[in-house]
């Protein structure tokens, strides 16, 4: 998965991003994340260790940035340079973050230009560890972790369990994917959120109606518009469930993802955790029927014959079947896709199901609705006239949704 969307936005737009990179083999994901924040309009300064300069050249980082690499603490671009990007970046990251740079920062050294920037700097400071599981493990690197999150307020970000160096085996140690850096520095710019001390529940996809052992009725949600609102409210400072159907993509950054594949279990998940819910956002794409009887094994044609008959029986309704449930004060919102009548359509959902602002989007453009990465939507809420925004990317389409949602709600 890589982040979607890669134009200058919010929240990287016109920030300033150290990116600090030390020496382990994970440094060569490290320029995907250089290039990925430039493109999303950072600008990048990348800060490069010596040992860093034994895995990946400091050409490489200014070749995707356009910007020159810096390596030294003393140096024509002066000998205070720890002092200027300090005191200029919005948001300091180290990628990948070895144990040794670990116990440099836990013990406040300074002895390169890195350790001297983050000494100096007051900005956010996320590091993404990367090690050998049994270096991970060792007390000391565990207590250093400790300290530089409890103590000083570092965001650590990972690492997770995959595929170590060769001959290692799989593992806790590897550092968290590129995308993953860059939603976690997207978190930092955010900081303090628009959404710090809220939970955000967000339903996602389509749901599967077994007909048989192996097929099914469903629709052609992608899910993509709702593990963007996702990843964009957590971004935001929110504490975020998704409730998904089935997809192919990737569980969102920071997000708690339940992955479900009927109506029925979609419903059970909602019911379980909107109590304690502040925002709801209901954009899956649930189906309506399921097949009444399905069969435990599958279906052949030799037996059934030419004709099959399938009889649907009604779904629970995730959005309005979970309604008493909702906390007292949150919002909800939800989405209308629509062949015709949009706006009529869209307003009487919205009273029908009791949201307080709901996203109607045509499912007929070629340009919006499914499988497509862009959407074209009018947002209603019950006293304000309706907003159309242009065809705009899902992302941007989020965060838009999201500047509504903070509206109804007003000042924290």
């Amino acid at each position: 998965m890589s982040v979607v969307g890669l134009s200058p936005r919010r929240p990287w737009k016109g920030r300033k991003v150290v990116l600090g990179v030390t020496g382990g083999i994970a440094a060569y994901k490290s320029v995907q994340v250089a290039r990925d924040l430039t493109l999303l309009g950072a600008d990048v300064d990348v800060v490069m260790s010596r040992s860093a300069r034994e895995f990946v050249a400091p050409l490489s980082f200014s070749g995707v940035t356009g910007r020159p690499t810096l390596t030294e603490l003393f140096s024509v671009d002066g000998a205070a340079l720890h002092i200027r990007l300090g005191r200029d970046a919005d948001v300091v990251c180290v990628a990948p973050a070895t144990a040794d740079f670990l116990a440099r920062a836990a013990h406040g050294r300074a002895d390169d230009l890195l350790t001297t920037t983050l000494l100096a700097t007051r900005a956010p400071v996320v590091l993404c560890p990367a090690m050998n599981d049994r270096m991970f493990s060792h007390r000391q690197v565990q207590a250093n972790l400790a300290h530089v999150r409890d103590g000083l307020g570092y965001t650590i970000a990972g690492p997770s369990r995959g595929a170590l160096a060769v001959g290692e085996a799989d593992g806790a140690g590897r550092m968290i994917e590129p995308w993953q850096v860059v939603e976690q520095v997207g978190r930092a710019l955010e900081a303090p959120g628009s959404l710090d001390g809220c939970t955000v529940l967000v339903t996602a996809g389509p749901t599967r109606e077994a007909v048989d052992a192996v097929r099914y009725v469903g629709n052609r949600s992608s899910g993509r518009q709702g593990y963007a609102l996702a990843q964009a409210a957590w971004r935001r400072g929110a504490d975020v469930v998704l409730v998904s159907g089935p997809t192919s993509l990737a569980d969102p950054e920071g997000v708690r993802t339940v992955r479900v594949e009927s109506a029925r279990e979609m419903f059970d998940a909602v019911w379980e955790d909107l109590p304690s819910v502040d925002v709801s956002i209901f954009a899956a794409a649930v189906a309506d029927y399921r097949p009444e009887d399905p069969s435990a094994g599958k279906l052949k044609r030799s037996d059934v014959g030419d004709e099959l008959t399938v009889r649907l029986t009604v779904n629970p309704d995730v959005a309005s079947g979970t309604r008493e449930r909702r906390k007292d004060g949150s919002l909800a919102v939800g989405f209308a896709l629509e062949t015709d009548d949009l706006l009529e359509n869209a307003r009487a959902k919205l009273d029908r199901k009791g949201f307080d602002l709901i996203v109607a989007n045509e499912a007929s453009g070629p340009d919006s609705g499914f499988e497509v990465a862009t959407n074209r939507v009018t947002i209603l809420t019950a006293d304000r006239a309706p907003a159309a925004l242009p065809l705009l990317s899902k992302t941007d389409v989020a965060e838009a949704v999201l500047d509504a949602i903070e509206a109804l709600r007003g000042p924290a």
